[in-house]
């Protein structure tokens, strides 16, 4: 019997990008044969085998070629070049609503859906009150679908996808918008599909869910299959330190900063914005954060790729200053992607002088938060004087992502209870 699932072979996805679309006109009439496109490689040369019962988790930044990946496993789109060979009955959740109709009820899309995914009216009948009660949208299951939130279209489109009982399952990142309860539901699902053998391919930017839902991970970044590993731990590691492209100074520059502590040297500072995470900066900028770090590691000059909830964790404020400041406060926090603050703290009891140059301050705590993708902030203020005046408010500065081997999965402290009977 065959293992495989998906083999994906020299897999090429090009588009031709014009500069104005009056371009493609021109070169579809040029008599020489003139070329106004340049070539944009989607995928370049991509290579893979899953076998069937696998569950696959794929990271990368927006762009990477994720999606377009999925879409021609799936049969959505052609490749330049190269083979896929599927063996065996797939449901995706690829684009929102994507195969609904948006007039036909909820119903009536449930079998138009179930037709695009090749099963017939007698198949879906038999799974159409599983997929009604999975939904849970009420008697909106009757109303036409351009009736539907967000929410409403994830719930009917994974009902669907996941209750008609397919060899594949094909998610990319739908369930982003779905609300906690429903995700629970849905995660509860995918260990059903594990335990029954099925195979999963999954797109999420979530490096807990990777983590915790797949048994290998694929990092593919501009085009190309970085990497594809079982060791999914490190591959999420090594996701995360590649989408970090703004770090401030390296430790080389830090070093050459340490020299400049003697007086009437003018320091070209740098307060260019993380764009990265749309950072808001903003201050006087006679002091500045040149460098800021997150680390489990008290020497590490970096911040930690993925972070660990619940272990002590060191955060180090590299701080270049333009002349002494006799009194400085440092603020810092850390929020959600909803903007709840969910830790914070400052050194307004602690008093802290600045000199010249290159200053290195540090605290340390508990990282006693949920597993997730969070932001951390960062602010220092002149308090000499009243009213204080902002040096350098950075928000946020940076993204930090935190994983748990816990099965906790709500509130925002990570507290695990010890459990006791008797």
């Amino acid at each position: 019997m065959n293992s495989t699932a998906i083999k994906v072979s020299h897999l090429t996805k090009i588009y031709k990008l014009y500069d104005k679309p009056v371009d493609r006109l021109k070169e579809s009439l040029h008599p020489l044969k003139k070329q106004y496109h340049k070539e944009f490689y989607a995928l370049n040369d991509i290579n893979f085998e899953i076998k069937k019962g696998e569950t696959v988790g794929i990271i990368g930044k927006n762009g990477a070629g994720k999606s377009t990946l999925l879409k021609i496993i799936t049969g959505v789109l052609t490749p330049t070049s190269g083979s896929v060979h599927v063996n065996g009955r797939i449901a995706s959740l690829l684009e929102l609503g994507a195969g609904f109709n948006p007039e036909y009820t909820g119903v009536e899309n449930i079998y138009f859906q179930g037709s695009l995914m090749g099963y017939t009216r007698e198949e879906v009948a038999k799974k159409v009150d599983e997929i009604i009660a999975f939904a849970d949208i009420g008697d909106f299951v009757y109303q036409p679908v351009k009736m539907y939130s967000s929410g409403m279209y994830a719930r009917l489109a994974f009902a669907v996808a996941i209750n008609v009982d397919p060899d594949i399952l094909i998610v990319d990142e739908a369930l982003s918008v779905g609300d906690f309860a429903f995700q629970f539901k849905c995660f509860q699902k995918f260990q059903a599909f594990q335990k029954a053998g099925k195979t999963i391919l999954f797109v999420s930017h979530s490096t807990q869910q990777i983590i915790q839902y797949c048994n290998k991970a694929m990092l593919i970044h501009g085009g190309k299959l970085i990497k594809y590993s079982d060791d999914v731990k490190q591959t999420t590691y090594d996701y995360e330190v590649l989408i970090r492209k703004h770090d401030g100074f390296n430790i080389d520059e830090l070093k050459e900063a340490e020299k400049t502590q003697a007086q009437n040297i003018e320091l070209d500072f740098d307060v260019t914005s993380n764009k990265e995470v749309n950072e808001h900066r903003f201050g006087t900028h006679e002091a500045i954060f040149a460098k800021v770090t997150l680390s489990h590691d008290e020497k590490a000059n970096s911040t930690d790729a993925v972070l660990t909830a619940g272990e002590k964790v060191y955060l180090r404020f590299y701080i270049l200053a333009k002349r002494d400041f006799p009194s400085i406060v440092i603020g810092t926090s850390i929020k959600n992607r909803d903007g709840v603050t969910i830790w914070g703290d400052n050194t307004i009891d602690t008093l802290i002088a600045l000199t010249q140059g290159l200053n290195k301050i540090s605290m340390e705590f508990d990282l006693n938060i949920v597993a997730g993708e969070y932001f951390l902030f960062c602010g220092i203020a002149d308090i000499e004087c009243e009213p204080r005046i902002e040096l350098d408010q950075r928000w946020p500065n940076q993204k930090i992502s935190i994983t748990s081997f816990s099965k906790a999965v709500e509130g925002y402290i990570f507290a695990p209870a010890i459990i006791k009977k008797g």
